[in-house]
């Protein structure tokens, strides 16, 4: 029997990719940084580079911009990849099928909201506190523990992806053919459908129809909002 290669979306690709591109470079500078500035508790021997937060916020500021564009497309297009309302409840059915792809949402929504915490926390540092050696705010000590779950985040998505899915689902991710619906020439088409629908009022369409996805999306993109404008009046 031929096994299906699994497809994903195009447009799910470029902005996962994106994405994770900045995420993994952002949190890998993020420990750069750290054991150049802190170390308190343990550090290997990395150069030291004072530059090095600078080209972490670099890493950051990219992952935050593209970010809401991400989050738009995996609450509405991607929804059923997330947590859903009987999704504590098929957590009682221990190592069956459904138990793996139930834990396999609530992976994926996790991690949206790691990278939520560490963004929102990253953007209320000051630059200079470590370059002055000022390692006590708290926003700092936030930003470490969010540096902390944003890695177990990521090793959850990728080992429970990998069980549901196995190795094609991961490479799926990779893949850039892409099927003639995806094509990026509809992409303009697809964009004034969605903003004809939203003068309509058609606001059904665009809600989830789960309200804790609602929440869950709106707390998210309020964050995101708030972690803009919040540092201007510092």
């Amino acid at each position: 029997m031929k096994l299906t290669r699994p497809y994903q979306p195009l447009l799910l690709r470029i902005l996962h990719g994106l994405t994770g591109v900045f995420l993994v470079a952002a949190i890998l500078t993020a420990f750069w940084t750290y054991d150049t500035y802190d170390g308190r508790w343990g550090r290997i021997p990395l150069p030291s580079y004072r530059e090095i937060e600078g080209l972490h916020g670099t890493f950051g500021l990219f992952t935050l911009l593209i970010f809401p564009a991400f989050v738009l497309y995996a609450f509405h297009k991607g929804q059923k990849r997330l947590i859903q309302p009987d999704s504590l409840t098929k957590l009682v059915q221990v190592g069956k099928p459904i138990w793996w792809y139930t834990l396999n949402r609530l992976t994926n929504t996790f991690a949206l909201l790691a990278l939520t915490f560490a963004l929102f926390s990253g953007k209320m540092m000051d630059e200079t506190w470590l370059p002055q050696g000022e390692l006590n705010h708290v926003w700092y000590y936030a930003h470490l523990i969010a540096w902390v779950i944003m890695v177990v985040a990521i090793a959850f998505h990728l080992l429970i992806n990998a069980k549901v899915g196995g190795v094609p689902l991961l490479l799926s991710m990779l893949n850039w053919q892409f099927r003639d619906k995806d094509s990026p020439t509809f992409w303009s088409a697809h964009i004034s459908q969605w903003w004809s629908s939203l003068w309509q009022g058609s606001w059904s369409n665009w809600f989830p129809s789960s309200r804790t996805l609602v929440l869950l999306e709106s707390a998210i993109l309020i964050s995101i909002v708030a972690a803009w404008i919040i540092p201007l009046f510092k």
